[in-house]
């Protein structure tokens, strides 16, 4: 059984230190990744969404697995189609799951789109750009996530992709119940190390999607991962989720292939020296932020991501 260490929410709850992420997981792959991941390989929090489209099969996988409830983390993500329905959402993803809470529910981006447009999940204007609600406040969101929580149908609230300035300007100012976590991209390539430091000052878990690098990055095969992996007789993917155990973030791997799960559930203990090696990379030329949707017009606020082109 893996030996993953867990974070403290700022309510008192646990959150296990390294997920399986969901993302791109497809129908008919899912079901058996989480059953393997849950039942084999020792995950005991298993990262979701909405918008993935496979939460049928996440939470086929979690009751195939026979393992309790209880014992579970489950996180779950509302849409941006959704911010004005909030627990509506909520309770078709609780249905699909088949529970009755999650442990943590993030607001998917800081975005809102047009609910009665012409796409589910990503409604699109006449000239071909995403239907975007630019006049929605965030607050109103924020308020039916406070809600949900105070009924018990989420254990921990959070955000994902959300920046300094979104926080500071558009939650934490009408907040009664501060975001416990934030999800956000998080690797060697793309760091955001003063976003990440002031995170932590406010009492809020980060969360790593993309720990390892998206579909065909170059991570795995950078010459000071491997050169650290070589040395410590490790493989890269357990370098990378060494790095962050050690800056103190959740990594969310994500695989469907069962050898690579129980490879994502190792990681190596790195010394200070090689945190400190790997904090530098992306500040030495190799900064890149893999997932960048069209959000049009949209200010995002992030050091290398702050406005969105029109």
């Amino acid at each position: 059984m893996a030996n993953v260490p867990s974070l403290k929410l700022s309510n008192g709850k646990e959150i296990p230190q390294i997920g399986l992420g969901t993302w791109q997981s497809k129908a008919g792959e899912v079901e058996k990744a989480v059953a393997y991941a849950l039942k084999d390989a020792g995950y005991r929090h298993v990262d979701c969404a909405f918008a993935y489209g496979n939460e049928k099969e996440v939470g086929d996988g979690i009751k195939e697995s026979g393992v309790p409830r209880k014992d579970i983390f489950i996180t779950s993500k509302i849409w941006c189609t959704w911010h004005g329905r909030v627990e509506e959402q909520l309770k078709i993803t609780l249905e699909r799951l088949g529970t009755d809470y999650v442990d943590l529910l993030l607001v998917h981006w800081p975005i809102a789109m047009n609910p009665e447009g012409n796409h589910p999940f990503f409604p699109l204007l006449p000239n071909g750009k995403r239907d975007i609600l630019y006049d929605w406040p965030l607050r109103k969101t924020w308020e039916q996530f406070e809600a949900v929580y105070e009924k018990g149908l989420a254990k921990a609230i959070g955000v994902s992709n959300f920046s300094q300035l979104k926080l500071e300007e558009e939650i934490l100012p009408f907040a009664k119940i501060k975001p416990m976590v934030n999800q956000l991209e998080s690797h060697p390539y793309n760091p955001q190390h003063k976003l990440v430091q002031w995170l932590h000052s406010q009492d809020i878990v980060v969360e790593a999607y993309s720990p390892l690098g998206s579909t065909d990055a170059p991570l795995l095969k950078d010459d000071a991962i491997v050169e650290i992996a070589e040395r410590n007789k490790v493989s890269p993917s357990s370098v990378l989720l060494g790095w962050s155990i050690a800056k103190g973030i959740v990594p969310l791997p994500k695989s469907v292939n069962p050898e690579r799960i129980l490879t994502n559930i190792q990681y190596a203990k790195l010394g200070p020296a090689d945190v400190e090696k790997i904090d530098g990379l992306a500040a030495a030329g190799k900064q890149k932020r893999l997932i960048r949707p069209p959000w049009s017009g949209v200010k995002l606020g992030f050091d290398d991501w702050f406005q969105v082109d029109p």
